[in-house]
């Protein structure tokens, strides 16, 4: 069984959950009818929006089938508020259980009256006032956080930053790479949008455009958009790119075909360029997590792992030319060898932080956003300029700037 059908079997079990524990919770009172009835409505387009996304994910119908926002709300809420719903959900059974264990163990009585129904009249209880409140907040909570995804979605930051590195050749001082990933041309990242990542990046004159993976969402219905982003990119030196892991989903073979004759794609090859009069040599992984995806395509198969993959792009290194490994999986550093520079993306920054260091980033990665440095070496990993999932928080997406400086010397 495919890790997807284990999700979406999951995100089926957790609507049905709780729309029949709230349903129960509302079922006692003639009050609450209304809210009964109108949470059975949000929970029926829930689990309609879900039945869409994956009509489109199995390519049905067309993605444009829901509204952009619509699509949002359905990703934020299965995706995010329906865990914690459920995980919460879980901890207060578990607490309500132990709590009855004690008051056993102790020869109490389960206390009475706090939150019991009114005795009379046709006004709501107590009881029937928080469970009404505790079922409307999740739905609340996820219509307020599509808005500000909604907001925010295509916006983008450009993020300048200066990356020190010992034995860099004296052509390269100041030299500038255009970092750009993670686009994810689909149902959150399309129109206007790819035009300003075109000219934000082509203002930005750098020496050389790196581009980490991620160019569509998913279907190969958007590559020729994302083509077209592709074929804009400007820089002295050419626009190189690597393939991540949403480009393969549906055809790694046709995805590889088509994006090489837009730029070369780099899949475990190196590209030997000329930047500033110097030899560079460009080494590109295939997409990488704990193995590698060669399969099929116009650059060969199988898979090997990280490790086995960088010795692969050293054998291609020329001797004298100044290494630079772009990876779509940052952890690809940890096997970089002498390479004194790795570009990566796939984090999104953690997508969902508190701060800088406390979210998803640091919980799934290693290193998931900015400058890192080990010895003499640097990765530099990108937030990613497009989106898959509608909500960032102190992530924000971003095309980066990066100026090579020869580091000082100590002593």
């Amino acid at each position: 069984m495919s890790v997807f059908a284990i999700i979406l079997g999951a995100l089926i079990i957790g609507d049905a959950a709780w729309w029949w524990r709230v349903d129960r919770w509302l079922a006692g009172e003639r009050r609450l009818r209304p809210w009964r009835a109108l949470h059975a409505v949000v929970m029926l387009a829930a689990c309609a929006g879900l039945a869409a996304l994956i009509g489109s994910r199995m390519g049905w119908f067309a993605e444009e089938v829901l509204p952009r926002a619509v699509s949002a709300y359905v990703y934020v809420w299965h995706l995010l508020v329906l865990p914690l719903v459920l995980v919460g959900w879980l901890c207060a059974a578990l607490g309500s259980g132990a709590r009855w264990v004690v008051r056993r163990v102790g020869g109490g009585a389960a206390s009475k009256g706090a939150l019991e129904p009114a005795p009379s009249g046709d006004g709501m209880s107590r009881r029937g006032f928080l469970q009404a409140a505790a079922g409307a907040t999740p739905a609340l909570f996820a219509v307020g956080a599509t808005g500000a995804g909604m907001a925010q979605m295509e916006g983008f930051r450009i993020r300048e930053l200066e990356v020190r590195l010992p034995g860099l050749p004296e052509a390269l001082e100041g030299a500038t790479i255009a970092h750009v990933s993670d686009v994810h041309v689909g149902r959150f990242t399309r129109g206007a949008v790819l035009e300003r990542i075109v000219e934000e990046t082509n203002r930005l004159e750098a020496d050389l455009v790196l581009f980490t993976g991620d160019l569509i969402n998913y279907s190969m219905a958007d590559l020729p958009p994302g083509l077209e982003l592709l074929k804009a990119l400007r820089a002295r030196s050419g626009v190189f790119a690597v393939e991540g892991n949403h480009d393969l989903f549906v055809d790694p073979a046709g995805f590889r075909r088509e994006t090489s004759r837009v730029v070369p794609l780099l899949v475990n090859e190196a590209a030997a360029v000329q930047v500033r009069g110097c030899a560079v040599d460009l080494l590109g992984m295939g997409w990488a997590s704990d193995g590698m995806r060669g399969a099929g395509g116009t650059h060969g198969g199988g898979r090997m792992g990280m490790e086995a993959a960088v010795g692969r792009l050293m054998e291609q290194r020329r001797a004298g030319a100044y290494p630079i490994l772009m990876a779509h999986h940052p952890h690809a550093f940890d096997h970089a060898g002498d390479v004194p520079l790795t570009l990566a993306g796939h984090t999104h920054g953690g997508q969902l932080m508190l701060s800088e260091g406390l979210g998803c980033g640091p919980v799934m990665f290693r290193y998931w956003s900015g400058l890192y440095r080990s010895g003499g070496r640097a990765l530099v990993v990108s937030n990613g300029v497009g989106n898959w999932f509608p909500v960032r928080t102190a992530a924000p997406a971003e095309i980066a700037r990066l100026t090579l400086r020869r580091a000082v010397r100590q002593g």
